[in-house]
């Protein structure tokens, strides 16, 4: 089977990174940050559609605070996270079960690239999908669809694995299983809203519900 994995608030906790980076950029044009609260939100669309609803369609502001928080990802940003318990056993069990994985990320590559080759599991996934710095869009469905291309694997051996709406959505748009996990940014409700497939409380659970499929 084909696993595709989301990066923020799937395979790590990058909330204290993203966070910074956020409150950095900002500043650095002028505009106050949201709370934390509010700042969850950020974690899952395109940087510049969040910067949009704060500073409206200044687009010089815009690119400046992208350009703000890339500088400061660069600097330290990129090592601000943590693995979530669980994951790595779960990528390394996969993989030995001889499935396929890869990464699905509104990340932008430059910046999902760092993070991926340094994490201990990286090496496990053989592609990363992820818009480049330049566009605002970072479509789930379009990425997922083109990793179904790229492994020539059908939709109903794939499963796609996410936080967010997002993810579920973009898993749907395909005919892709796709299962939210809890331990991200997401909700059970904003989850089971978008149709996610399965909900997992833990890692463990996606191997549960794998080797479910698997049997059938």
């Amino acid at each position: 089977m084909l696993f595709l994995f989301d990066l923020d608030g799937t395979l790590i906790d990058s909330e204290i990174g993203i966070f910074a980076g956020v409150r950095h950029s900002l500043a650095a044009v002028g505009a106050e940050s949201p709370d934390d609260a509010a700042l969850r939100a950020w974690v899952g669309p395109p940087l510049r559609v969040s910067y949009a609803a704060i500073l409206g369609d200044d687009n010089e502001r815009i690119e400046a605070a992208v350009a703000a928080y890339g500088e400061r990802f660069r600097d330290v940003g990129w090592s601000e996270h943590t693995v979530y318990d669980g994951i790595p056993e779960l990528i390394a069990s996969l993989s030995a079960a001889g499935h396929r994985l890869a990464v699905v990320t509104s990340k932008p590559l430059p910046h999902a690239g760092p993070i991926i080759a340094h994490l201990p599991f990286g090496h496990f996934f053989e592609r990363v999908y992820a818009p480049d710095l330049s566009t605002a869009h970072s479509e789930k469905a379009t990425m997922i669809s083109a990793a179904l291309a790229d492994f020539d694997q059908p939709a109903e051996d794939t499963i796609m694995i996410g936080d967010r709406l997002y993810d579920m959505e973009g898993a749907v748009a395909n005919g892709v299983r796709g299962i939210g996990v809890l331990w991200g940014f997401g909700d059970r409700r904003e989850l089971e809203g978008a149709g996610a497939w399965k909900i997992a409380d833990k890692p463990a659970d996606i191997a549960t519900y794998t080797a479910a499929v698997m049997a059938d």
